[in-house]
């Protein structure tokens, strides 16, 4: 750890692609601020020690990102342990599988709450910080099911299709004060999430077959992308959004 370290603050950072993510920043010599729910502490506690092993500094940060108290108490407690947040990784998110016909309407409430509002929340949370350093980089981690969709998803799409309409809204009001926002879009990623779509053999064979690359992608995958997305490389890249799918959706 330097003086100058980055810092960056990664929600749904206990597995998945958010660990991922979380380790990814780590390595590139930024200190990580980890938040998930309650219940994920014990894994959140793994990352922070992978972390504080690569010498950076490693900030645990429950919250609900749906609840606005909560956000901004976290927002507090990363800015007061790591002085400034410079990157903000929204990753946090859920999926509960179910037909338009027989959606709960309670189901509909969750997906939205914790993918859409739960960004929005942070990001709300965060930007007096970034504008009075008049520097920030917001990565937003949508779907390419916000772009296309599938079958008993019709809530999680509407939610990442949101979030990549309000990144893109985003970018032009805070472009002024030195902070982009830009959103990755992964594909059909090997995590405890992503499985809802892969169980079925034949469901991951005919995926792997729409992919240019034959392949299912790994958490790892998503990595460099957002990271190219918050380092200073992408400086004058903002209101975009990168599909990183291995070659489902070619745009």
């Amino acid at each position: 750890m330097t003086a100058t370290s980055r810092t960056v603050l990664v929600t749904g950072a206990s597995r998945g692609i958010g660990r991922a993510i979380a380790l990814g920043f780590a390595k590139r010599g930024y200190d990580v601020a980890l938040n998930d729910i309650e219940r994920q502490s014990e894994a959140l506690g793994d990352v922070a020690r992978e972390i504080e092993a690569l010498d950076q500094r490693a900030v645990i940060a429950l919250a609900d990102v749906s609840r606005k108290a909560e956000v901004q108490a976290m927002v507090a407690k990363v800015e007061a342990a790591l002085g400034h947040i410079d990157a903000i990784v929204n990753n946090a998110g859920i999926l509960i599988s179910g037909s338009v016909e027989g959606l709960k309407e309670e189901y509909w409430d969750s997906v939205l709450d914790v993918n859409a509002k739960g960004t929005f929340l942070v990001i709300q949370a965060a930007l007096p910080g970034m504008k009075a350093r008049g520097y920030g980089r917001i990565v937003n981690i949508a779907s390419i099911g916000g772009k296309h969709g599938a079958p008993e998803q019709a809530h999680y799409s509407a939610s990442k299709a949101a979030v990549m309409g309000f990144t893109r809204v985003l970018a032009q009001e805070v472009g002024v004060d030195g902070i982009t926002a830009n959103c990755v879009c992964p594909g059909i990623i090997l995590t405890d999430m992503g499985r809802v779509n892969l169980d079925d053999p034949e469901i991951r064979k005919s995926w792997q077959d729409k992919t240019a690359l034959r392949r299912i992608g790994d958490p790892e995958d998503v990595v460099g992308a957002v990271a190219f997305l918050a380092s200073d490389d992408a400086a004058f890249i903002t209101g975009q959004t990168l599909n990183v799918d291995g070659g489902i959706v070619l745009s």
